[in-house]
């Protein structure tokens, strides 16, 4: 219990140290969602049609931009070697290394969602729908997120592989 709450802190501050997941995924979130009205026009009906899958293609992207960090910087610096041989199940660890992710990316694209609903021109019955599917797949996206970037950490580029291994 104890070890477990300090392995979250202890990510939760690391994925803060790190830079750059947290501002740039949100940043990126709300690029995408300006630049998509751009790209298709600004017709409402089509863009509220087309904005569940925006919001969630931009989450998606949003969040694959901190994973291949997920477990980098444990890599280097040998840390990785002490939770491996920690009390703690390497399930576990994974487990909130996958939390820390969804809490310092994907909740905070959940809680900005609403904003790129509004500029996306989405139905009020679709913010229930929104809301519903990103709180359910936002921590699936980091769970799997975080077995993708185990498959990769030792290469050089793996950003390209985690990417193919998580999106499909």
């Amino acid at each position: 219990g104890c070890r477990m709450k300090q392995l979250l802190t202890r990510e939760l501050r690391l994925a803060i140290r790190i830079g750059g997941g947290l501002g740039l995924g949100l940043i990126f979130f709300l690029i995408v969602g300006v630049i998509v009205p751009l790209g298709v026009g600004p017709n409402p009906a089509l863009l509220s049609k087309i904005a569940p899958g925006i919001i969630w293609v931009a989450a998606l992207l949003s969040c694959l931009l901190s994973l291949d960090r997920l477990y980098a910087l444990d890599y280097e610096d040998g840390s990785l070697d002490l939770l491996a041989t920690a009390p703690i199940p390497l399930e576990l660890v994974v487990l909130i290394k996958a939390m820390a992710h969804w809490m310092t990316t994907g909740l905070p694209l959940m809680i900005v969602s609403p904003v790129l609903g509004l500029l996306l021109n989405l139905t009020p019955a679709g913010y229930a729908a929104m809301a519903l599917s990103l709180g359910l797949g936002m921590p699936g996206l980091s769970m799997i997120g975080a077995f993708g970037a185990s498959l990769v950490i030792g290469l050089k580029r793996g950003g390209l592989l985690l990417s193919l291994l998580v999106i499909p």
